[in-house]
């Protein structure tokens, strides 16, 4: 058991490494932006949303959003009634590394790591900052190919089969393990990867996997709220309010966890699919519905947090 442990957590630090690395390339690509547009382009909740998704698309990291939003705040230069309209932009473009990792590349993984290795050792950045991006997305299909071989194997274990059992009967579980799961390894988008990998082989049900993708939107806010420590009031406000988000999203949905299945399986045959749809559809759903109330969300943040 040790050693399938071991390659467990080697693929998963793969995984986080690749996102970091293909984060660190798009960012440099646009690093000189991102910021002017966050603070001149969101003063509106609807501007808000759509930048954040654009920002977060190219980033390819909510968390990372958040917390350069959470500075931007403490520094003052958006206010936390802009700030929300973010975070709802920000769910929605965390899911199309989702998306993405579901889509069968095993023949071009090697070509693009070798090529976007290759651009490593350009000293320009254009070139160094899309072999970044390449290279660190090749290591993102090798971690889900990781996952996917593992999956079997570590549900040959009891504790892993009681997990299994316990998730595929009460949801609620399920929840509470995509939270503490991505809240320790600050990645929802490897949670979702875990999950496929089982999904795949029919050890988890559709709505099992659903749940863990819910609990994982929750578990993703720890990263901007330990940013918020120590900052000014409106930070912290900002970094409550996308709790609170999250958290009254997943209670909202929970119960048509079994509705959201049934629907995204008219729109594929294929599992990871299925899951990679649900967590689009919930999070575009929870942010158009949450955005004409973005001002007395506001108010009721700064109400119970002020």
């Amino acid at each position: 058991m040790f050693s399938i442990i071991t390659l467990m957590a080697i693929y998963l630090a793969i995984f986080l490494i690749g996102m970091t690395v293909m984060r660190s390339g798009l960012f440099q690509l646009s690093e000189d932006r991102t910021k002017g547009i966050l603070t001149k382009f969101t003063n509106s909740p609807w501007k808000g949303l759509m930048i954040g998704i654009v920002i977060t698309g190219v980033l390819q990291s909510s968390s990372a959003v958040m917390v350069i939003t959470v500075g931007l705040v403490a520094a003052g230069y958006l206010s936390f009634y802009q700030s929300i309209g973010i975070m709802l932009g920000s769910n929605i473009g965390s899911t199309f590394i989702t998306e993405l990792i579901t889509i069968d590349i095993s023949h071009f993984i090697l070509p693009m790591l070798v090529i976007g290795f290759l651009f490593l050792f350009s000293k320009k950045k254009l070139p160094f900052s899309f072999g970044s991006a390449l290279f660190g997305l090749g290591c993102l299909f090798i971690a889900m190919d990781g996952f996917e071989s593992l999956a079997m194997p570590l549900a040959a274990f009891p504790e892993v089969q009681e997990w299994l059992t316990r998730t595929n009967s009460h949801h609620l579980f399920g929840v509470g393990i995509g939270t503490v799961l991505t809240g320790i390894i600050q990645s929802s988008s490897a949670t979702t990867g875990i999950s496929m990998s089982f999904l795949n082989h029919d050890l988890l049900t559709l709505p099992a996997a659903i749940a863990i993708m819910l609990g994982a939107n929750i578990g993703t806010c720890v990263t901007a709220f330990l940013a918020s420590i120590g900052s000014i009031r409106e930070a912290k406000l900002t970094a409550y309010a996308h709790i609170w988000l999250n958290v009254l999203g997943v209670a909202l949905f929970y119960p048509f966890i079994p509705f959201l299945s049934g629907f995204v399986e008219l729109l594929s045959s294929s599992a990871d699919v299925q899951l990679a749809h649900s967590s689009l559809l919930f999070n575009i759903l929870c942010s158009l519905l949450a955005l004409p109330f973005v001002r007395p969300f506001a108010r009721f943040v700064e109400r119970v947090h002020g």
